[in-house]
């Protein structure tokens, strides 16, 4: 996929491992699993690189988007999760599109807490049932 304009990062500290994260990450996107058909609605897996870096991506008419999650080491079990956006809104529809979801802070909203916060609350369990 050609690389698609940049809208935004947000990143949160998680307090478990990479690959507890990592397992997270794949359940709350990919219900468990990295094939294209398991992804998050609206979805697919572009690439998957384990306990660094999954990218998903997706279309419909009023936007072509790429998600990527990027994990590194925040200290002895500790983790930082990014998700950075990268999308187009072609054409009217896809400007007014951009104004109801980006502009309007929805999407900075259920990216921090939809998914950040359900990433880090699913490792931070499963992190406590380790120890």
């Amino acid at each position: 996929m050609e690389r698609l304009p940049y809208i935004d990062e947000h990143a949160t500290s998680v307090k478990a491992s990479r690959a507890t994260t990592w397992d997270a990450l794949l359940r709350v996107t990919c219900r468990g699993g990295t094939e294209p058909l398991k992804a998050m609605n609206g979805f697919v897996v572009d690439s998957a690189t384990p306990v660094e870096r999954l990218a998903l991506s997706g279309r419909h008419p009023f936007s072509i988007y790429e998600l990527v999650f990027v994990l590194e080491e925040d200290g002895p079990g500790r983790t930082i999760v990014r998700a950075q956006t990268w999308a187009d809104f072609p054409g009217v529809h896809g400007k007014v599109y951009r104004a109801l979801v980006i502009s309007s802070g929805l999407h900075k909203i259920a990216t921090r807490l939809l998914l950040l916060g359900r990433i880090a609350a699913t490792a931070e369990r499963a992190g406590e049932n380790v120890a």
